[in-house]
């Protein structure tokens, strides 16, 4: 029963650090990923956070929590600037973006050859 007790609260735990912000949702999440996708991905100084903040609807504080989010649950990382850089979907890095192209590539080669 104890091992029950302590698996259950640990499961607690780890899906209570993946929540988004309180009073954000899916589609809170989905206009910060544009937005900041807009701004070439990275948010960093005042000039990145208006026009994120005006594109997606939510205040600052919203935005930079939601920035904290993504980094807790890898979709961003923190740059050496002090800022974050979303690292998913058109930001994701080229070399993620290639590798399966360049596999699917490899297996036609090696069906015609």
């Amino acid at each position: 029963m104890i091992r029950i007790s302590a698996a259950l609260s640990a499961l607690g735990l780890l899906a209570a650090c993946a929540m988004p912000p309180k009073g954000t949702d899916e589609q809170d999440l989905m206009a910060w990923d544009s937005a900041v996708a807009s701004i070439g991905c990275e948010l960093v100084s005042e000039g990145d956070y208006q026009p994120v903040e005006l594109q997606s609807g939510l205040s600052r504080t919203q935005v930079q929590e939601i920035a904290a989010y993504k980094v807790k649950t890898e979709e961003a990382v923190p740059t050496e600037t002090g800022g974050v850089r979303l690292v998913t979907g058109s930001c994701a890095p080229a070399s993620e973006m290639t590798a399966e192209p360049m596999a699917d590539a490899e297996t036609a080669e090696t069906a015609a050859g």
